[in-house]
C-alpha cells in the first residue's frame, strides 16, 4: 500500500477560490472588503516569511491588508497601544499578533485583542466558545486539519482519531473540533502527549492518527495501523549537508515508511502549512461578515 498524498496546496487553493467570490460580493453587494491587520515585532527571519506570506495571500484575494513593523523593544504598554487602536479601526475585521513576540507579554497582549477581531482564535473567549460549541473564530491550523479531512472525502464520524500533542495552539483545540457533534467531526478521540506511556500502544489504535508533537519523525511506521489516515501538523528543520541550504524540512511522521502503511498522509512541507495562513484569511472574512450583521 501506498497512501494517498494529502495536499493542502489543493485544499487551501480550492478554498480561496471560493472566498475569492466571497470577497467580490461583499464589495459589489455591501461595499465591504475584508480586512486584515498584521502586527511584527522585531526582526525574526521566520516570522517576516510568514508576514509576507499573510500579506501576498490577502493581495492576492483582494482583501485590505495592514502590516505594521516595530522594533524588538517595542513595549509592552506601547504595544497594547496599538491594539486598542486596531480594536477601534472599522476597516480592521481581523487582527494578527506573529508570535512568537521577542520579549513583550504574549499574554497580555493576545488577550488585549478583541475577541471579535480575534482571527487567530487564540482569545481564551474564543477557545472558550470552542469548548461550549458556540459561535466564535476556531484557531488556524486544527480548522486547516478539519477542512483537509473533509474536503478529501475521509469520514470522521464515528472512528478513532488519536491526536499527539496537547499544546493550546494545536493539540487541546484539534482533539476538540474532531470530538464535536457536527458534519465533519463525530469522532471518538484520545489524546496523547509527553507523559504517555507507550505511545505506540494507542497510536495503532487510530484510524485517524494527527501528530503535533513538535518533534522530527516521532513516529515511525510501528507506531501506525495498516491503512490509518496520518495528519502530519510538525514542521522541524533538520541538517542536510546534501541541500545547498544545509537543511530541509521535516515534519513529526516519518513520512517515507508510514506512508507505506497509511491509506491517506499529509507531506511536510506542503500538507497541513498551506491551511493556516488559508484558514486565518477565511477568518477575516467571517469576521467582517460579524462585523456587519451578514454573517
Amino acid at each position: 500500500m501506498v497512501a494517498r498524498r494529502l495536499d493542502g496546496r489543493e485544499v487551501a487553493a480550492q478554498m480561496r477560490e471560493e472566498m475569492q467570490v466571497d470577497i467580490a460580493r461583499l464589495k459589489s453587494e455591501h461595499g465591504i472588503v475584508p480586512g486584515l491587520a498584521v502586527v511584527l515585532v522585531g526582526d525574526n527571519p521566520a516570522s517576516q516569511s510568514y508576514v509576507r506570506s499573510k500579506t501576498t495571500a490577502c493581495q492576492e484575494l483582494g482583501m485590505h491588508s495592514l502590516q505594521l513593523d516595530f522594533a524588538a523593544d517595542l513595549s509592552t504598554d506601547a504595544l497594547l497601544k496599538t491594539i486598542e487602536e486596531l480594536n477601534a479601526d472599522e476597516a480592521v475585521h481581523g487582527i494578527l499578533v506573529q508570535l512568537p513576540l521577542p520579549g513583550q507579554d504574549e499574554t497580555r497582549v493576545l488577550n488585549a485583542v478583541s475577541p471579535d477581531k480575534d482571527v487567530d482564535g487564540l482569545h481564551p473567549v474564543n477557545l472558550g466558545r470552542l469548548m461550549r460549541q458556540e459561535e466564535g473564530f476556531w484557531p488556524c491550523t486544527p480548522h486547516g486539519v478539519l477542512q483537509i479531512l473533509q474536503r478529501s472525502g475521509i469520514e470522521v464520524a464515528g472512528q478513532h482519531a488519536v491526536v499527539v500533542g496537547r499544546s493550546a495552539l494545536v493539540g487541546r483545540p484539534v482533539a476538540n473540533l474532531l470530538a464535536q457533534k457536527m458534519e465533519g467531526a463525530n469522532a471518538t478521540v484520545t489524546m496523547c502527549h509527553t507523559g504517555t506511556q507507550d505511545l505506540g500502544y494507542f497510536t495503532r489504535q487510530a484510524d485517524i492518527l494527527v501528530v503535533a508533537a513538535g518533534q522530527p519523525r516521532a513516529i515511525g511506521a510501528d507506531m501506525v495501523k495498516e491503512g490509518a489516515v496520518v495528519i502530519d501538523v510538525g514542521v522541524n528543520r533538520i541538517d542536510d549537508a546534501s541541500r545547498e541550504r544545509g537543511w530541509r524540512l521535516v515534519g513529526d511522521v516519518d513520512y517515507p515508511q508510514v506512508r507505506k502503511k497509511a491509506s491517506a498522509i499529509t507531506p511536510v512541507p506542503n500538507g497541513v502549512g498551506p491551511m493556516t495562513i488559508t484558514m486565518l484569511l477565511y477568518n477575516t472574512i467571517m469576521a467582517a461578515k460579524r462585523a456587519n450583521n451578514l454573517h
